[in-house]
């Protein structure tokens, strides 16, 4: 043979022709004439070099090398049939390798529940947590779903918004009560303020807007850190004020153990998103894991204090 390679169409072709051992059966089986079979295989010999089969009146037999082409043929189309039914169940069944990002407190907290969850329904899906301070960028290829906090980003990658969520001020009550209850966003930089360094948000600066009114506020304290949970215990220990998601400081507010501050001044928008790459669109992992997010926030209340109480 020469170094062309023969199509799936023409094995397919020439596996027909060979059982049916007729240009005319061929035909009647391919909706053609006669002489459309013939000048086809001819087209076959002619690029292959070779004769494919040995022609009678009525019968064609296969000649040796004829022989050879129908073994493979065979074979390979039976190899494609084979793959195709597997990349069709791989889109129908989850299976394989899942990487998921999140931010440490929220996927400690809120997302490992849910993939010991989803697992139990997808065993045969792996799961690989990934619990960063900051989301991964997008130019690597470092996750397959990722959860994010606030705007969602790009167009490099599929957004769906899986519930609203807003930052609020808060403080144990015994802090306010020894260094009094700020008012307006000002009076924040006399009060000890209990740093996250968490994403690309400028480390110190709070920006709180009212209506049309926005203010940037430099805060400062004694204490800081990168795990939202740290900075929570420490609010709850009396050491100052936090800004924290909705989300993990609703069960504190609703005990009383931390109290809200300048109520009336919204933060930054911080809805949750689950994010992935296009081109995982049609897999059936993604698909199913990113549902299942979805029809967990979705069953749940909207507002933090009906959400957090269900874990």
């Amino acid at each position: 043979m020469t170094a062309t390679t023969s199509s799936p169409s023409e094995m397919a072709f020439f596996s027909l022709l060979a059982r049916c051992g007729s240009f005319s059966g061929a035909a009647r089986e391919m909706d053609v004439p006669p002489p459309a079979v013939s000048k086809r295989l001819a087209q076959m010999e002619a690029r292959l070099g070779v004769q494919l089969l040995n022609r009678t009146t009525r019968r064609v037999s296969l000649t040796q090398e004829g022989e050879i082409y129908l073994q493979h043929a065979r074979r390979i189309l039976v190899d494609i049939e084979d793959m195709e039914r597997l990349v069709g169940n791989a889109i129908a069944t989850p299976k394989g390798l899942l990487r998921v990002n999140a931010t440490q407190g929220f996927g400690r907290s809120h997302i490992s529940p849910l993939i010991s969850r989803f697992t139990k329904q997808h065993p045969e899906v792996q799961i690989e947590l990934q619990l960063t301070v900051n989301p991964p960028p997008l130019s690597e290829d470092a996750f397959d779903v990722c959860i994010r906090f606030g705007e969602p980003p790009d167009a490099r990658v599929i957004a769906r918004q899986l519930a609203p969520n807003r930052r609020l001020l808060c403080a144990a009550p015994a802090y306010l009560a020894q260094h009094g209850t700020p008012r307006v966003p000002h009076d924040l930089t006399r009060h000890n303020c209990i740093g996250i360094r968490q994403g690309n948000d400028g480390y110190g600066i709070w920006r709180l807007s009212a209506g049309k009114q926005t203010e940037s506020v430099k805060v400062r304290g004694n204490l800081s850190t990168s795990d939202g949970e740290i900075a929570v215990n420490w609010a709850l220990d009396g050491h100052g004020i936090v800004m924290r998601a909705e989300w993990d400081i609703a069960k504190y507010l609703r005990s009383g153990r931390l109290r809200q501050v300048l109520e009336h001044w919204q933060t930054p928008p911080a809805d949750i998103h689950v994010v992935y790459p296009q081109r995982h669109q049609l897999s059936a992992r993604v698909r199913a894991f990113v549902d299942f997010l979805a029809r967990h926030f979705e069953k749940s209340s909207t507002r933090a204090a009906g959400l957090v109480s269900d874990w």
